[in-house]
């Protein structure tokens, strides 16, 4: 069973915090959602107006329950005056996030590289 612990990583650049989820989000259980957006939303809520960007390029693709963490890390983010960004979706993660609509409510960048550049302007 994965721990929820285990499946973030986070860096900051400056006032910009990059979470980067493991491959093992993509089994991430809904009982272990809480625990998970209390791990990820936690150094989000420690800066007055929070620019986020969610590299998913370790990710392959993701389900629901990824895409609940995702929403409430966007509104915590936007509560509080940020943004949060995606960048490296692989194919399938992008076309999920275009079915959904979700392409419409978070920019999304080829990179890191091009989000953090994109969100430093």
């Amino acid at each position: 069973m994965p721990s929820s612990k285990n499946n973030f990583d986070f860096e900051w650049h400056g006032q910009t915090l990059v979470i980067t989820p493991a491959k093992d989000v993509e089994t991430l259980r809904w009982d272990l959602i809480e625990h998970a957006a209390e791990i990820v939303m936690a150094p989000i809520g420690r800066v007055a107006a929070p620019v986020v960007v969610v590299d998913l390029s370790r990710v392959n693709y993701f389900a629901s329950v990824f895409l609940s963490l995702l929403l409430r890390c966007h509104k915590q983010a936007c509560s509080r005056g940020g943004e949060l960004v995606l960048a490296g979706p692989t194919p399938a993660a992008r076309e999920l996030l275009r079915i959904t609509a979700l392409d419409t409510l978070w920019a999304i960048y080829d990179t890191r590289d091009e989000a953090l550049e994109a969100v430093s302007m």
